[in-house]
């Protein structure tokens, strides 16, 4: 799996680190953990996919993660981008609006003894703003804008990496920096992601 990150372009050491300790299989249905390491998506239950290795390492690395950053993240699923996150030494608060994915998170995250994770069962488009502010802010799924409650809840300086597009097969994965009150965006290119759902999504 890490060959195949590696021979796209990511070569942040911590990633790489970090996605070698966390076993991608156990985040997976039993059946389904053959297809963990596979450079595709892998479905979780309930119309939602943990996605391909290549798509988690990427979007870790542009967090630029340092240790003990309070990292938000929205869109839990069953717990694997916020376990490489804590890999990379952040503490890391995760939203997920289904709850049996939310349990599922919760439950494998504990069993792992990942301490510096918490999950929180609502809707991530709000964020989770009495933990907040947060230095990063992760999405992972894609909505219609950008939802103003996360970013409000972003350090300045911050970063915050999200899918948006005006429809479901156009989306682009951002890369919004905020400094000194202004905001700045970089496309990271073409992607597709689940429906972000809530009241800043669809």
């Amino acid at each position: 799996m890490v060959r195949q990150i590696e021979a796209r372009g990511i070569s942040d050491h911590r990633v790489l680190a970090a996605m070698r300790r966390i076993p991608r299989h156990l985040f997976v249905d039993e059946a389904l953990q053959a297809q963990a390491y596979g450079d595709h998506p892998v479905p979780i239950g309930f119309g939602q996919t943990l996605s391909q290795p290549y798509i988690v390492a990427l979007m870790s690395s542009l967090l630029v993660v340092r240790p003990r950053m309070r990292i938000l993240e929205i869109g839990a699923g069953s717990g694997y981008q916020a376990a490489v996150l804590a890999a990379m030494g952040a503490d890391v608060f995760t939203v997920e609006r289904i709850r049996q994915l939310y349990l599922i998170a919760r439950n494998r995250l504990l069993e792992m003894k990942l301490f510096n994770i918490q999950v929180k069962l609502d809707d991530g488009t709000l964020g989770w703003s009495e933990e907040g502010p947060f230095d990063r802010i992760i999405v992972t799924a894609g909505g219609p804008e950008v939802p103003e409650p996360l970013l409000a809840q972003l350090t300045d300086p911050g970063i915050m990496v999200i899918p948006v597009g005006r429809t479901r097969r156009d989306q682009r994965l951002l890369r919004i920096f905020k400094k000194e009150d202004r905001i700045h965006h970089e496309d990271q290119g073409c992607v597709a992601f689940v429906d972000l759902v809530g009241s800043h999504g669809w």
